[in-house]
């Protein structure tokens, strides 16, 4: 029953940051048995959907849980299930050490075949995105975040478009240098007038962990807006 409930293209991430494929989630599906979620929030994009909340981890944590919907030949299937460890209290956004890196990837290259002129257009506001986070530009970095964006990292509180421009804002201010996740692997889906990308990234100052992340954009008004990130950092056993 459960092979028939997950697409083809299916991946899960566990709040350590490890990764399953589609095959490797079902072998161990004893073992990845998911716990109640309690209140899931469901939100529909046409044809992707998304589930999200809080559900307890295997060790007993609360994980915040962002499970993607698609509808494939008719019938709904999973894309992917994501989970992170939030913070218990409050937690501010990095302000970064001061050093200026050359963005090379993905501002220059991006390890990623496009195959749609749809494709293309997300990854050009992801791309907007980075570079606006990068030049402390806030005005720029809201136009292209839809106004119920939310952030969810491993590790903070999560934060939403007016806490993430006043984050920007003050690295802006403390004169900091911003250095963004180069991308490793992207995995990208476009499903009508909403999109999900999920991708490997680690950063080349090695400030922060590897993560992996899961973003869900929408199309309005012929422009691709992100929704929702959710980063989980890779745990190294």
């Amino acid at each position: 029953m459960a092979r028939k409930l997950l697409s083809l293209q299916f991946s899960y991430t566990d709040e350590a940051g490890r990764a399953y494929s589609r095959r490797e989630f079902l072998a161990d599906l004893k073992n990845l048995s998911a716990a109640t979620a309690g209140d899931p929030k469901l939100t529909m994009y046409g044809l992707l959907a998304t589930v999200s909340g809080e559900r307890n981890s295997p060790d007993g944590n609360t994980a915040f849980f962002l499970d993607i919907w698609v509808k494939q030949k008719g019938a709904w299937r999973a894309l992917a299930r994501h989970n992170v460890l939030l913070a218990d209290g409050a937690a501010a956004l990095s302000r970064g050490d001061g050093k200026a890196i050359e963005c090379t990837n993905p501002c220059q290259i991006m390890p990623y075949r496009v195959r749609s002129p749809a494709e293309q257009d997300v990854l050009n506001a992801f791309l907007a995105i980075e570079k606006a986070s990068i030049a402390h530009d806030a005005q720029e970095w809201s136009k292209h975040v839809t106004d119920e964006f939310m952030l969810y990292r491993s590790g903070y509180v999560p934060i939403d478009k007016a806490a993430r421009i006043a984050a920007i804002e003050r690295q802006q201010q403390a004169g900091s240098s911003v250095t963004v996740g180069e991308l490793q692997a992207v995995q990208l889906s476009v499903y009508g007038d909403a999109a999900a990308m999920i991708t490997t990234q680690m950063l080349p100052d090695n400030s922060r962990p590897p993560y992996r992340a899961a973003r869900v954009w929408v199309r309005r008004n012929g422009q691709w807006l992100m929704t929702v990130s959710v980063q989980t950092d890779i745990q190294t056993p």
